[in-house]
């Protein structure tokens, strides 16, 4: 009698939306986040591991194992709208992913897995760039960048703004969904799990039989920060010292858990609104302040929660084990000013829309009917040692939690790699670990691009995560842009251009391993090495197609 043949890894992708680095308490965090907690001790935490600086950029990286200039996401959508004429037919520009390349969810399909999302799309508001039209056959999704986490929406209603999108945000099965439909007591991260179990648990005897691929993409913690009082209150006291220590005091857990170098010297919080330091705020501004944070953990807490839910879920039904789990955040945190940033194209900005339909008094914040977000020095914070958040080049806004856990690996306890990793690398794991080649040239009959990432697979299944690596520790070359800022690696090396107000207009050079929070600038004592790597940006900016904008994006300004 032939054995029976072993069945292939399923894989589990969870993605936190604007996760901070040092948030969670493998990475050094004081957020409640046990069930992380254990995956990282079971597993492989990543302190290498890079993103695009921001969010459906990530995502389509992701998906396509590529960069996002190529996959469709040069810019996020929104930030294209205003300028909307110049973007229009440029390659790389769509606002969806394109169909230059083959996702991830279609691959795995045709190779008879069964592809299930739950979450945060981001990739394409219309039916045929959902989530179903990409190989996704079980769908609970929320298909624009971020939205209220109770469903409370109330400038939808209102004749003085145009929300021509409003009613494709959320799809069900390949349909759009009425949000009235929503439950009651709706809230996304807990709907959200609470879907994906479903999908889970309600697959027929023939989809049991198929390995799968579970996509759990939470909108939290993105702003509006909202959680339930009962979950905010147990972190009061916390906070009470301001952003600034917080930082110090997660460097220093950093520091005693092996994860940044012992000499790092932190960057110091950027941004606007740090004139004023946390001693000058009164006490009714610190209050505000640290009520936000208060919130934020929370919700960071209640994603934890729902990790170990489907944890425990695929745990009782015998395929934990057999599973392939990730879980990562697709960019820094997130420390733009919001009040000034355009949100429709014109000049209406979320001030003025919050100042209509929302109350973000400090008795409030936290609850529905607020809109509330907490700034660049508590994103500062939670980026720390690093420069920066999101949307920047620089670490802050591209080095990210990565966690990885799957048995196969043989993994020594709470390991960790300081590899030099990227978000494009995943498609090339999942395919080598599911035995399934990627396509090549041409996928259902249309032309594709090749992949850009490597297998993760030889580094993390070899006994020693220090004598091996992904890429070429020294040769690997890199580049990221967004907004207009930019940045290029060629190993320990990298450049970056950023304008005033973020930068000086010129090119920065830094030495990251020796200098992770890119506070020492080497462009003056190496001229060569700089000039190196502007060359390799330009052979980057060639290859991926980036366009040179002429103007400045609003929120390269925040």
């Amino acid at each position: 009698m032939a054995a029976k043949q072993e069945k292939r890894p399923n894989f589990l992708i969870v993605i936190a939306d604007d996760l901070g680095f040092s948030d969670t308490s493998p990475y050094g965090g004081e957020i409640h986040t046990p069930r992380l907690q254990k995956l990282a001790e079971e597993g492989i935490r990543m302190t290498n591991f890079h993103t695009a600086p921001a969010c459906s950029p990530t995502r389509s990286m992701l998906l396509s194992g590529t960069d996002h200039h190529i996959a469709g996401l040069g810019q996020l959508a929104e930030h294209m709208k205003k300028n909307a004429s110049f973007f229009e037919g440029k390659p790389g520009y769509e606002g969806y992913l394109n169909f230059r390349v083959a996702a991830l969810s279609e691959i795995l399909k045709d190779a008879g897995y069964l592809n299930i999302l739950s979450g945060k799309w981001h990739l394409g508001l219309k039916k045929e760039h959902s989530p179903p039209a990409r190989g996704f056959e079980k769908v609970f999704s929320f298909l624009a960048g971020s939205g209220n986490h109770y469903n409370y929406e109330p400038q939808f209603n209102s004749p003085r703004f145009t929300f021509p999108w409003k009613n494709q945000l959320w799809m069900d099965g390949d349909e759009y969904m009425d949000r009235t439909t929503l439950p009651d007591d709706f809230y996304s991260t807990t709907y959200t799990t609470n879907r994906m179990l479903d999908f889970l648990k309600t697959r027929t005897p023939e989809e049991k039989e198929k390995p799968f691929l579970a996509y759990l993409a939470y909108l939290a913690p993105h702003w509006p920060l909202q959680a339930p009082k009962e979950r905010w209150e147990k972190y009061k006291g916390k906070y009470h010292d301001g952003p600034d220590k917080l930082g110090e005091r997660r460097v220093q857990r950093l520091i005693e858990l092996g994860l940044v170098p012992a000499d790092v010297v932190p960057a110091k919080p950027e941004g606007w609104g740090l004139e004023r330091k946390w001693e000058d705020l009164s006490e009714r501004e610190q209050a505000e302040s640290i009520r936000k944070m208060e919130v934020y953990a929370a919700m960071v807490e209640m994603i934890d929660d729902g990790v170990g839910k489907v944890v425990d879920y695929l745990e009782s039904t015998g395929e934990l084990d057999n599973t392939f789990i990730l879980f990562m955040s697709d960019n820094g945190a997130e420390g733009v000013m919001l009040e000034a940033l355009p949100v429709m194209g014109d000049e209406t900005t979320m001030a003025d829309i919050i100042h209509e339909f929302y109350d973000n008094s400090l008795d409030n914040i936290g609850d529905k009917t607020s809109f509330a977000w907490y700034g660049p020095r508590w994103a500062s914070a939670a980026t720390a040692p690093s420069r920066g958040w999101k949307a920047w080049p620089t670490e802050g806004g591209i080095r990210c939690p990565c966690i990885v856990r799957y048995p196969a690996f043989k993994a020594q306890p709470e390991a960790v790699t300081h590899k030099f990793t990227t978000v494009m690398d995943i498609l090339p794991t999942v395919l080598e670990l599911a035995g399934v080649e990627h396509p090549g040239e041409t996928f259902h009959g249309r032309e594709i691009v090749p992949v850009r990432g490597k297998s993760w697979v030889p580094h993390l299944s070899s006994a020693d995560l220090a004598s091996t690596s992904v890429h070429d520790e020294n040769e690997h070359v890199h580049g990221w842009e967004l907004v207009g800022l930019r940045a290029i690696r060629k190993g320990p090396w990298k450049a970056v251009w950023m304008h005033p107000p973020r930068g000086k207009g010129k090119w920065d050079l830094f030495h990251v391993e020796n200098d992770p929070g890119e506070q020492f600038d080497k462009a003056e004592q190496e001229p060569e090495k700089l000039a190196e790597l502007i060359k390799l940006w330009e052979v980057y900016h060639a290859e991926t197609g980036i366009l040179d904008y002429p103007f400045i994006f609003n929120y390269a300004r925040g």
